[in-house]
Protein backbone atom coordinates (compact mmCIF):
# COMPACT_ATOMS: atom_id res chain seq x y z
CA UNK A 1 0.00 0.00 0.00
CA UNK A 2 1.27 3.46 -0.89
CA UNK A 3 0.64 6.19 1.69
CA UNK A 4 -0.18 9.81 0.87
CA UNK A 5 -0.29 12.02 3.97
CA UNK A 6 -3.08 14.59 3.71
CA UNK A 7 -1.58 18.03 4.20
CA UNK A 8 -5.03 19.17 5.31
CA UNK A 9 -4.04 17.80 8.73
CA UNK A 10 -0.67 19.55 8.94
CA UNK A 11 0.35 22.69 10.80
CA UNK A 12 -0.15 25.31 8.08
CA UNK A 13 2.23 27.71 9.83
CA UNK A 14 4.99 25.22 8.99
CA UNK A 15 3.65 23.94 5.67
CA UNK A 16 6.98 23.33 3.97
CA UNK A 17 8.55 21.80 7.06
CA UNK A 18 5.55 19.51 7.50
CA UNK A 19 5.99 18.24 3.94
CA UNK A 20 9.66 17.59 4.62
CA UNK A 21 8.74 15.81 7.85
CA UNK A 22 6.40 13.46 5.98
CA UNK A 23 9.03 12.90 3.29
CA UNK A 24 11.60 11.86 5.89
CA UNK A 25 8.97 9.65 7.55
CA UNK A 26 8.70 7.61 4.34
CA UNK A 27 5.55 8.94 2.66
CA UNK A 28 5.04 7.89 -0.96
CA UNK A 29 2.96 10.88 -2.17
CA UNK A 30 1.94 14.25 -0.75
CA UNK A 31 -1.84 14.73 -0.91
CA UNK A 32 -2.92 18.35 -1.27
CA UNK A 33 -6.62 19.18 -0.93
CA UNK A 34 -7.70 22.30 -2.79
CA UNK A 35 -11.14 23.59 -1.70
CA UNK A 36 -12.96 26.63 -3.06
CA UNK A 37 -15.69 27.17 -0.46
CA UNK A 38 -18.29 26.55 -3.18
CA UNK A 39 -18.00 22.93 -4.30
CA UNK A 40 -17.33 22.01 -0.67
CA UNK A 41 -18.03 24.09 2.46
CA UNK A 42 -14.43 24.91 3.23
CA UNK A 43 -11.53 26.93 1.77
CA UNK A 44 -7.94 25.74 1.94
CA UNK A 45 -5.19 26.94 -0.42
CA UNK A 46 -4.52 27.39 -4.11
CA UNK A 47 -1.83 27.04 -6.74
CA UNK A 48 0.50 29.79 -5.41
CA UNK A 49 0.88 28.00 -2.07
CA UNK A 50 1.50 24.66 -3.77
CA UNK A 51 4.14 26.28 -5.97
CA UNK A 52 5.88 27.70 -2.90
CA UNK A 53 6.08 24.35 -1.04
CA UNK A 54 6.96 22.27 -4.12
CA UNK A 55 10.67 22.63 -3.37
CA UNK A 56 10.44 20.92 0.03
CA UNK A 57 10.26 17.38 -1.43
CA UNK A 58 10.80 15.36 -4.58
CA UNK A 59 7.85 13.09 -3.75
CA UNK A 60 4.88 13.27 -6.16
CA UNK A 61 2.33 16.00 -5.47
CA UNK A 62 -1.13 14.42 -5.57
CA UNK A 63 -3.43 17.43 -5.96
CA UNK A 64 -7.13 16.84 -5.26
CA UNK A 65 -9.31 19.62 -6.68
CA UNK A 66 -12.53 20.01 -4.71
CA UNK A 67 -13.60 22.97 -6.81
CA UNK A 68 -16.59 23.75 -9.02
CA UNK A 69 -14.71 24.48 -12.26
CA UNK A 70 -11.45 22.49 -12.26
CA UNK A 71 -10.90 22.91 -16.01
CA UNK A 72 -10.33 26.66 -15.54
CA UNK A 73 -7.40 26.07 -13.19
CA UNK A 74 -5.55 23.06 -14.63
CA UNK A 75 -2.73 25.18 -16.06
CA UNK A 76 -2.25 26.92 -12.71
CA UNK A 77 -1.83 23.66 -10.81
CA UNK A 78 0.38 22.11 -13.46
CA UNK A 79 2.59 25.21 -13.35
CA UNK A 80 2.67 24.90 -9.54
CA UNK A 81 4.20 21.42 -9.76
CA UNK A 82 1.36 18.92 -9.56
CA UNK A 83 2.30 15.39 -10.62
CA UNK A 84 -1.23 13.99 -10.38
CA UNK A 85 -4.42 16.06 -10.57
CA UNK A 86 -7.72 14.52 -9.49
CA UNK A 87 -11.05 16.27 -9.87
CA UNK A 88 -14.67 15.42 -9.12
CA UNK A 89 -17.01 13.91 -11.69
CA UNK A 90 -19.69 15.93 -9.88
CA UNK A 91 -18.00 19.24 -10.77
CA UNK A 92 -19.29 21.66 -13.43
CA UNK A 93 -16.43 20.99 -15.87
CA UNK A 94 -16.69 18.47 -18.69
CA UNK A 95 -14.96 15.29 -17.50
CA UNK A 96 -13.30 14.29 -20.77
CA UNK A 97 -12.20 17.82 -21.59
CA UNK A 98 -10.64 18.19 -18.15
CA UNK A 99 -8.80 14.87 -18.44
CA UNK A 100 -7.48 15.88 -21.86
CA UNK A 101 -6.31 19.23 -20.52
CA UNK A 102 -4.40 17.58 -17.66
CA UNK A 103 -2.77 15.10 -20.03
CA UNK A 104 -1.82 17.90 -22.45
CA UNK A 105 0.46 19.16 -19.67
CA UNK A 106 2.09 15.72 -19.20
CA UNK A 107 0.48 15.35 -15.77
CA UNK A 108 -1.40 12.25 -14.60
CA UNK A 109 -5.17 12.59 -14.35
CA UNK A 110 -7.67 11.09 -11.97
CA UNK A 111 -11.38 11.32 -11.22
CA UNK A 112 -13.00 11.50 -7.78
CA UNK A 113 -16.30 10.22 -6.43
CA UNK A 114 -18.21 11.63 -3.48
CA UNK A 115 -19.80 9.03 -1.15
CA UNK A 116 -23.25 9.28 -2.74
CA UNK A 117 -21.96 8.93 -6.32
CA UNK A 118 -22.11 5.34 -7.65
CA UNK A 119 -19.10 3.45 -8.94
CA UNK A 120 -20.57 3.35 -12.44
CA UNK A 121 -20.11 7.12 -12.76
CA UNK A 122 -16.43 6.60 -13.61
CA UNK A 123 -16.69 3.50 -15.80
CA UNK A 124 -16.85 5.48 -19.06
CA UNK A 125 -13.57 7.26 -18.37
CA UNK A 126 -11.55 4.43 -16.77
CA UNK A 127 -9.54 3.95 -19.96
CA UNK A 128 -8.53 7.63 -19.95
CA UNK A 129 -7.24 8.13 -16.39
CA UNK A 130 -4.36 6.92 -14.23
CA UNK A 131 -6.23 7.10 -10.91
CA UNK A 132 -9.69 6.89 -9.36
CA UNK A 133 -10.11 8.47 -5.93
CA UNK A 134 -12.98 7.22 -3.80
CA UNK A 135 -13.95 9.51 -0.93
CA UNK A 136 -14.55 7.54 2.27
CA UNK A 137 -15.89 10.66 4.03
CA UNK A 138 -17.92 13.60 2.78
CA UNK A 139 -15.32 15.96 1.28
CA UNK A 140 -14.63 19.28 2.95
CA UNK A 141 -13.08 18.73 6.35
CA UNK A 142 -10.38 16.52 7.87
CA UNK A 143 -10.76 14.35 10.95
CA UNK A 144 -13.99 12.62 9.91
CA UNK A 145 -14.86 8.96 10.53
CA UNK A 146 -14.23 6.35 7.84
CA UNK A 147 -17.34 5.23 5.93
CA UNK A 148 -17.02 1.44 5.62
CA UNK A 149 -20.00 1.31 3.28
CA UNK A 150 -17.72 2.75 0.57
CA UNK A 151 -15.75 -0.52 0.41
CA UNK A 152 -18.17 -2.25 -2.01
CA UNK A 153 -17.86 0.77 -4.33
CA UNK A 154 -14.08 0.45 -4.28
CA UNK A 155 -14.32 -3.27 -5.03
CA UNK A 156 -16.74 -2.65 -7.91
CA UNK A 157 -14.32 -0.17 -9.50
CA UNK A 158 -11.36 -2.50 -8.93
CA UNK A 159 -13.25 -5.39 -10.51
CA UNK A 160 -14.08 -3.28 -13.57
CA UNK A 161 -10.45 -2.16 -13.92
CA UNK A 162 -9.30 -5.80 -13.69
CA UNK A 163 -11.99 -7.05 -16.09
CA UNK A 164 -10.86 -4.55 -18.72
CA UNK A 165 -7.14 -5.07 -18.10
CA UNK A 166 -6.53 -1.40 -17.36
CA UNK A 167 -3.56 0.17 -15.57
CA UNK A 168 -5.47 2.41 -13.15
CA UNK A 169 -4.75 2.78 -9.45
CA UNK A 170 -7.39 3.32 -6.79
CA UNK A 171 -6.91 5.84 -4.02
CA UNK A 172 -9.13 6.18 -0.94
CA UNK A 173 -9.36 9.29 1.21
CA UNK A 174 -11.06 9.88 4.54
CA UNK A 175 -10.65 8.56 8.07
CA UNK A 176 -8.10 5.90 7.11
CA UNK A 177 -5.78 4.54 9.79
CA UNK A 178 -4.43 1.32 11.29
CA UNK A 179 -7.91 0.15 12.26
CA UNK A 180 -9.34 0.02 8.75
CA UNK A 181 -6.51 0.07 6.20
CA UNK A 182 -6.52 -3.73 5.88
CA UNK A 183 -10.16 -3.52 4.76
CA UNK A 184 -9.16 -0.91 2.18
CA UNK A 185 -6.38 -3.13 0.85
CA UNK A 186 -8.73 -6.10 0.64
CA UNK A 187 -11.25 -4.02 -1.36
CA UNK A 188 -8.57 -3.00 -3.87
CA UNK A 189 -7.10 0.30 -2.68
CA UNK A 190 -3.56 0.98 -3.96
CA UNK A 191 -2.97 4.39 -2.33
CA UNK A 192 -4.37 5.43 1.04
CA UNK A 193 -4.62 9.07 2.04
CA UNK A 194 -3.96 9.42 5.77
CA UNK A 195 -4.27 12.69 7.66
CA UNK A 196 -4.81 12.63 11.39
CA UNK A 197 -3.39 9.10 11.64
CA UNK A 198 0.08 10.26 10.64
CA UNK A 199 0.22 13.96 11.52
CA UNK A 200 -0.98 13.43 15.09
CA UNK A 201 1.22 10.38 15.66
CA UNK A 202 4.17 10.54 18.04
CA UNK A 203 6.20 8.60 15.50
CA UNK A 204 4.85 9.25 11.96
CA UNK A 205 7.52 7.05 10.34
CA UNK A 206 6.41 4.07 12.40
CA UNK A 207 2.74 4.64 11.55
CA UNK A 208 3.46 5.13 7.83
CA UNK A 209 5.46 1.89 7.75
CA UNK A 210 2.62 -0.02 9.44
CA UNK A 211 0.12 1.39 6.95
CA UNK A 212 2.37 0.56 4.00
CA UNK A 213 2.59 -3.06 5.12
CA UNK A 214 -1.01 -3.73 4.11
Amino acid sequence: MLIAPSLLSCDFSKFGEEIRRMDLAGADYMHLDVMDGHFVPNITFGAPVIKYVRSFTDKPFDVHLMISEPLRYIDDFCDAGADIITFHVESDSDVNETIDKIHSRNVKAGVVLKPKTPAEAVFDCLDKVEMVLVMTVEPGFGGQSFMADMLPKIKAIKDEITRRGLDVIIEADGGIGEGNIALCAEAGVDVAVAGTAVFKAENPAEVIKKLQNN
